[in-house]
């Protein structure tokens, strides 16, 4: 079990996410599966130096900690109180490797060009004026492109990415297209798509996207990713993603 090593706010707690690795979570920056399916579908290398914009509560680099994933981890989030939680996140687990910058992702000139071998972003599904904003301001920037859209995203990691790097996203498939064109604008060429749906006869509610920098064109669409059996029961793969959560909660 988590030790009490840091200091929580009243509504705060350390989510276990297994293997000795937790994450101090909010109300307003937690984590849901279409982060977790990312930070799979992501799959980076051992030795990857990696980027998660909008790192939220920082769930997609404290996975890839968990799973020995990538040497170098920058984690990049306009809001203030969301680096707050991964800065005692990364004190909690000694997370020396991860590096936490309190900053809008359009604004990163510092880090260098070219560097980065993977670049991923769980983006704001909605348009800026879409639908019926949250009232809450934290969750109307993390579900609004109130402060970036996806042609801003795809411009910052275009930059960052070294030729071949890959930069993945989630997003609604209604956004597919949008998300696409925003990844070949800025070149980045749509290598992988793949469909989550919750059963196997229902539409998709998210779709994963990895595009390559500088690669040439040629998409291959993967099957399916199916979250549950007809019996309701997780899927065999859902599982498999999953487990080391699972066990500890």
């Amino acid at each position: 079990m988590l030790t009490d090593k840091i200091e929580l706010l009243d509504s705060e707690h350390i989510e276990d996410l297994g293997e000795g690795v937790g994450v101090v979570v909010s109300k307003q920056h937690t984590f849901g599966t279409d982060a977790m399916l990312l930070a799979s579908f992501a799959n980076p290398k051992r030795n990857d130096i990696a980027c998660d914009f909008g790192s939220g509560c920082g769930i997609i680099p404290f996975l890839w900690l968990r799973d020995g994933k990538c040497k170098e981890i920058t984690a990049i989030e306009i809001q203030e109180n969301g680096c707050n939680q991964m800065l005692r996140s990364r004190e909690l687990n000694e997370a020396d490797k991860i590096t936490i910058l309190n900053r809008d992702l359009k604004e990163i000139n510092d880090l260098q060009s070219g560097s980065f071998d993977l670049v991923t972003m769980n983006p704001p599904y909605k348009i800026e004026n879409g639908g019926i904003k949250n009232e809450d301001e934290c969750s109307t920037i993390a579900r609004h492109e109130t402060f970036c859209n996806m042609e801003d995203i795809a411009k910052s990691a275009s930059r960052l990415l070294r030729f071949g790097g890959k930069f993945c996203v989630c997003h609604r498939p209604e956004r597919v297209f949008d998300a696409m064109v925003a990844m070949r604008n800025n070149g980045i060429e749509p290598k992988r798509l793949r469909f989550v749906s919750k059963k196997g006869d229902t539409q998709p509610w998210l779709v994963l996207i990895e595009g390559k920098r500088g690669a040439k064109n040629g998409l291959k669409v993967e099957a399916p990713l199916v979250a549950y059996n007809n019996d309701g029961s997780l899927s065999e793969e859902m599982l498999s993603i999953t487990e080391k959560y699972r066990k500890e909660n």
